[in-house]
């Protein structure tokens, strides 16, 4: 489902839960998704685009047999691009007539290094087509080995003066990247956007040479144009046709990415066996794509057994033709141990590997390497900067990651308006992330004004689709009130659907509501249960109200060692509360050798970060000399801590210990002046 159809189901749901709870109608609209999963294959278009069912305007043209003209896969050192020599448009055109003739075969003679020389004379006179078809022939390797870097820049000369060949060439290499050619996404769509403005007829070469001449080239050519609607609407089903032509012509690109439409179905019926046979015949010309397809359908299981082994191979043998996609995969595999043993270090490396030639997904992951000190020396400068740029080319993963960096100063100079600016942009491509954090943004105030409305939407955006955080974040609205009214069965649902995710907070909310009733039946062993399934992955205060439990016997039979036992994971992770329970079994020797000094420091640990307990029975320690020395004047402070807090059982300590203070002192009637100063409040322990 694409991200508009997201918003727009997530606007129409929320409509619907306005009118339910009759919430204020919010009219103004809004303008503004470590290691990650790599993209499937190379020449694929994205999901958001929609494909055509209108016919194409070329048609008309009818094939032939075809000569086969196999893809070599041979980078080499680039050259200089020729100087343009004086003008003389009569020569340059027949110059470019004879490289046309000789390169498709025309008139029976087929000579592709001369075509490439006539090419190449026709462009110092200035002739932008056959600079574009010169490039097409360092690109392919036609009359001359491929030269990456030399098609590139002939390309982008040709493709600056309207040559519709380039045009093409450009917004897809820019798209894709191969070896040598640097991805850069935001580039490719204004390439796009060029030969868009031109129309179907920047192509009329590429289909007649594909149609009539039969080039399988430029079949494959005109197949990519077709897939990612290039100077022409989306069509899978005309880019299949073209794909196949090229392809049984024995066209190396041609049969890898007729292979990708076996594997995904995209214009045929899904076949993963005769997507693997073309991956590997591709494979077997050294296509670099098609090694590394081959090694995503090892990884995943599509057309063969699933074997990470044989995955890491394919990928390795990819990855070391400069196949950008390859090598970020390959760092994904050594970053989390897939088919190989685990090595940080080498994951950084194929990372850098990949994002040096431009590759979104490969750039977040070395920003999150950075970020995080994964085989890197933590850099947070570095993180962001990496973050930036794959956000700059739309990668909706790291839009979101920079707009953290943003929220919380980290790499960036902290700016919480523009961190919601990447979280919208993050958020229009339909990442989850992104919902859920412009919903906190909204509920807090950051880089917005306070939107409570808009907080609950962005939260229910991002839980319809199944984020846990978010479902969590959503149960806690419905529980306090936020933006919606009070309905704890609704925040029962929430937690539950979080927590069956192992969301540790959300079993956590969710053993509480069994534990009180609210919004379910009371259910202690219920309770129990969430409490365990959370204090498992460590959370602290799941293992604190499992220690109470254990302690009172609620919903399991009354352990005080247990007690104890969860108490001190809790207590260990600086859970004030839990410090202030162990310390009061340590006082009373429950579950526990009676240790008074210990206490005490149990007491002051929960006593600093706040705790009424913790200051209430820290402040009775004090004041009787249980493990410490005995000191009114310490203890006075921290009964006047609590009492200010609320703690009415301190208020009374406080009342008595200043009577007794005063009485010593021979003053009379001192502490009425502290008598009614203190509100009703809850019990201390």
């Amino acid at each position: 489902m694409s991200a508009t159809h997201i918003l727009h189901r997530g606007r129409s749901v929320f409509s619907k839960l306005n009118k339910k709870y009759r919430l204020p109608t919010n009219n103004t609209t809004t303008n503004n998704h470590s290691a990650s999963t790599p993209d499937a294959t190379v020449a694929t278009a994205t999901n958001s685009l929609s494909a055509s069912s209108s016919a194409s305007s070329f048609s008309s043209f009818t094939t032939t047999p075809c000569s086969p003209s196999l893809d070599s896969f041979v980078p080499t050192l680039s050259s200089p691009v020729p100087s343009p020599a004086i003008h003389d448009p009569t020569k340059a055109q027949q110059l470019y007539e004879l490289g046309n003739q000789l390169l498709l075969g025309r008139n029976g003679t087929k000579d592709e290094p001369a075509a490439l020389e006539y090419y190449r004379l026709a462009t110092q006179l200035g002739h932008i087509d056959a600079q574009g078809l010169l490039a097409f022939c360092y690109e392919f390797g036609l009359g001359t080995p491929i030269d990456s870097p030399l098609a590139e820049r002939n390309y982008i000369l040709a493709a600056e003066k309207g040559c519709g060949v380039a045009l093409a060439r450009m917004t897809f290499l820019r798209k894709y990247g191969r070896p040598a050619i640097k991805i850069d996404r935001v580039e490719s769509d204004y390439w796009q956007q060029k030969i868009s403005k031109v129309g179907p007829m920047a192509l009329a070469f590429v289909l007649e040479a594909a149609s009539v001449d039969c080039h399988p080239c430029f079949q494959y050519t005109l197949g990519t144009c077709y897939h990612d609607a290039i100077g022409v609407e989306r069509d899978e089903f005309q880019a299949f046709y073209w794909y196949k032509q090229s392809a049984e012509q024995g066209n190396a690109r041609g049969q890898g990415i007729l292979g990708y439409c076996y594997g995904e179905g995209f214009g045929v019926k899904q076949d993963r066996q005769l997507s693997m046979m073309w991956y590997h015949r591709a494979a077997e010309q050294g296509d670099s794509v098609a090694l590394y397809n081959i090694g995503y359908c090892f990884e995943d299981g599509l057309g063969a057994e699933k074997n990470p082994q044989e995955c890491v191979k394919w990928y390795r043998l990819s990855a070391e033709l400069d196949n950008a996609f390859a090598q970020n995969s390959l760092g994904y595999c050594y970053e989390d141990g897939v088919g190989i043993e685990r090595n940080p270090a080498k994951a950084a490396y194929w990372y850098t590997k990949s994002a040096e030639q431009g590759y979104p997904w490969a750039e977040c992951n070395l920003g999150y390497c950075y970020q995080n000190g994964i085989g890197v020396p933590k850099d947070d400068t570095q993180g962001a900067f990496w973050y930036r740029k794959a956000a700059l080319q739309g990668h909706a993963r790291a839009q979101h990651n920079l707009g953290f960096c943003y929220q919380n100063g980290i790499g960036v100079t902290k700016d919480p308006v523009e961190a919601v600016k990447w979280y919208m942009k993050s958020a229009q491509r339909g990442n989850i992330f992104a919902f859920h954090s412009l919903g906190y943004c909204y509920q807090n105030g950051i880089g917005v004004m306070v939107d409570l409305n808009e907080a609950v939407y962005w939260y229910y955006l991002s839980a319809e689709e199944n984020h846990a955080p978010a479902q969590l974040s959503l149960g806690y609205c419905f529980r306090n009130g936020v933006g919606v009214p009070k309905e704890p069965k609704e925040a029962v649902k929430w937690f539950h659907r979080s927590a069956i995710q192992g969301n540790a907070l959300a079993q956590n909310s969710l053993g509480f509501c069994y534990e009180e009733g609210l919004g379910v039946e009371k259910n202690r062993e219920k309770a129990v249960y969430w409490y365990e399934r959370s204090a498992a992955q460590n959370n602290p205060w799941a293992q604190c109200n499992l220690g109470f439990c254990y302690a009172n016997g609620i919903g399991v039979a009354q352990n005080y060692e247990m007690a104890v036992k969860y108490y001190s994971l809790a207590a260990a992770q600086n859970h004030a509360r839990a410090q202030d329970k162990l310390g009061v079994c340590l006082q009373l020797g429950q579950g526990v050798a009676q240790d008074l000094k210990t206490a005490v420091e149990y007491f002051r640990y929960a006593a600093n970060q706040g705790h009424l307990a913790g200051q209430y029975h820290l402040a009775n320690a004090l004041e009787k000399g249980l493990g410490c020395e005995v000191n009114l004047e310490e203890a006075t402070y921290w009964f006047e801590r609590a009492a200010g807090g609320g703690c009415r059982t301190s208020q009374e300590r406080l009342q008595r210990l200043l009577a007794r203070t005063c009485l010593q002192n021979g003053i009379e009637g001192g502490f009425g002046l502290f008598a009614g100063s203190i509100g009703h409040c809850a019990p201390a322990a």
